[in-house]
């Protein structure tokens, strides 16, 4: 049965391949970014090889929130259901680290856009759809004045690190509280070090083979036995789903996390 499957940052990288992978299955790929002619290029080579009806781009900014919720409904305009979200896309080394709203980069793309953008989608997400939320084998402990953007965070790789503890810990915490009435919620990391732009850019090397990162979200996208893992965390580095970060697995903390990003959005009336 076809899914309908949005990817964000699928442009480049595992994005783009993973949108390849799935295009390729039949299913109806929703695809992300944000330079248009980046994303054209990328629906151009998705439809070469799966056609016009199997492909559908969306241009969004998503560090600016007002585009997130745009983003969210444009494709609740053109959708009743969604089957499969893949919050892909991520920042890691930027020259620009802060955003307009005083906001570290990192935390708004790699945690508070996914948050949104997710709940946004919720109405659109059934009891069997899946929220693929991807993380890292990078976790720190989360520094909520950072969070919020009262603190700034002189280190790229600390800034990314505790932007995607924060990621797994909201999949957690959401998958808990949603229970049987929400969607499964997966946070993985795909494989350290893959030869992506982030990577290349940050660590200055070339990583490893990308297809490392695009079989484990294939699977967990549409295979059986991911069905019943809500709220776990998958490191592809061992190949299995590995305990929580311990902050993670503390309630009062993840709900702190979760609070806070709450107030961030509604400081920016979101």
């Amino acid at each position: 049965m076809q899914k309908t499957i949005l990817i964000t940052g699928s442009t480049d990288g595992i994005g783009l391949e993973t949108a390849k992978a799935l295009v390729l299955k039949g299913h109806r790929i929703l695809i992300h970014g944000r330079n248009s002619e980046k994303l054209k290029r990328a629906e151009n080579i998705l439809t070469s090889i799966a056609g016009d009806s199997c492909v559908e781009s969306y241009l969004a900014d998503l560090s600016c929130m007002a585009d997130v919720k745009e983003l969210a409904k444009a494709i609740a305009v053109q959708h009743k259901k969604l089957d499969i979200v893949i919050n892909n896309a991520g920042v890691y080394k930027t020259p620009e680290p802060i955003t307009t709203d005083g906001l570290d980069v990192r935390f708004v793309v790699n945690t508070i856009a996914p948050f949104l953008l997710t709940q946004k989608l919720l109405p659109l997400l059934g009891t069997n759809a899946r929220v693929i939320n991807l993380s890292s084998a990078a976790q720190a402990p989360v520094n909520i004045e950072a969070l919020v953007g009262n603190v700034k965070l002189a280190d790229d790789l600390d800034a990314y690190a505790q932007s995607k503890l924060a990621l797994t810990m909201w999949t957690h915490s959401m998958a808990i509280s949603l229970k049987e009435y929400g969607p499964v919620f997966l946070a993985v990391n795909p494989g350290s070090l893959l030869a992506t732009k982030m990577v290349k850019e940050g660590f200055g090397m070339a990583g490893h083979d990308v297809s490392i990162g695009v079989d484990i979200l294939t699977r967990l996208a549409l295979d059986d036995e991911f069905s019943t893992a809500s709220g776990q965390y998958f490191d592809n580095d061992v190949g299995q789903f590995v305990t929580l970060h311990p902050d993670a697995l503390e309630s009062e903390k993840s709900e702190e996390v979760v609070q806070v990003i709450k107030t961030v959005l509604a400081d920016k009336d979101v």
